[in-house]
């Protein structure tokens, strides 16, 4: 069976990776469609046979599977407008968006294809760690999206609308609120003339001790032991930025709940 060949839909960060990741392993990406014609040109040149296309009438395209790598809020209109050729896969790539975002597509082969990780352009992504998430309705069409993300994963599964929500929310926790965690540890440091680096074998080991041990295993920290009087001159430290204290003691009064319940 020839290799078939894919375009997308969307030109942002997820895309920027897995197009070039789908080429490399024999699935030649020959469409990319994007409202940013510039940021469409700058993904195919990262691909081999690719070209910007301007529409999204696909009626001809030479693709079978086509991947749409856009915003959530553009996904039910996205799937509402495109023309697809006869017998097309739909996917979308959201941790977020229903299934049932892509009902009203001109196809009936429509799937999830949603790698868990973050993306981010000048950062590389290994995708062979990368679990992806694969969800249809048609046992076709999920067998063909599953072909398409064992090319490139060793951790391919199946998954539900429901538990991949679930999955999205645990997710946004344990990447994006943790890395803004550290965006504010960086600032405090900024604010006082000390220096970020400091902190790296500290955040290293943080993370490393929590998948070691498990999460709740390895909690330390003021709020942890319940050293009220540290937690009050902190929050006094960061009396002048009103924000930042209240997330200090919303997530300090959260720990103490969970590790001196009763």
């Amino acid at each position: 069976m020839p290799a078939q060949h894919v375009s997308f839909i969307g030109s942002g960060n997820l895309a920027w990776h897995l197009a070039p990741a789908f080429d490399n392993a024999g699935f030649v990406v020959k469409e990319v469609y994007s409202r940013n014609t510039r940021h469409a040109e700058s993904l195919t040149g990262r691909l081999y046979q690719a070209e910007v296309k301007a529409t999204l009438d696909f009626s001809t395209s030479p693709s079978s599977i086509f991947i749409v790598a856009v915003n959530d809020g553009n996904i039910n209109e996205i799937a509402r407008e495109i023309i697809l050729p006869d017998e097309a896969v739909l996917a979308h790539t959201s941790g977020s968006v229903p299934l049932t975002d892509l009902q009203f597509a001109a196809t009936p082969n429509i799937g999830v294809f949603y790698p868990l990780q973050t993306f981010t352009k000048n950062k590389k992504v290994d995708f062979r760690q990368t679990p992806i998430f694969i969800e249809s309705t048609s046992q076709e069409t999920e067998m063909i999206l599953t072909t398409l993300a064992k090319a490139i994963s060793h951790q391919v599964r199946r998954i539900g609308s429901e538990e991949r929500k679930a999955l999205h929310v645990a997710a946004v926790f344990a990447s994006n609120f943790t890395n803004h965690m550290l965006t504010i540890s960086n600032a405090i440091m900024q604010q006082n003339s000390l220096e970020y680096d400091w902190l790296k074998p500290l955040i290293s080991e943080t993370v490393n001790k929590s998948l070691q041990l498990g999460a709740k295993e390895a909690q330390t920290g003021p709020a942890m032991r319940g050293d009220l009087e540290t937690l009050e001159k902190h929050l006094i430290f960061l009396k002048d930025d009103p924000s930042v204290a209240e997330i200090y003691k919303i997530i300090s009064q959260h720990i103490i709940d969970k590790y001196h319940e009763g």
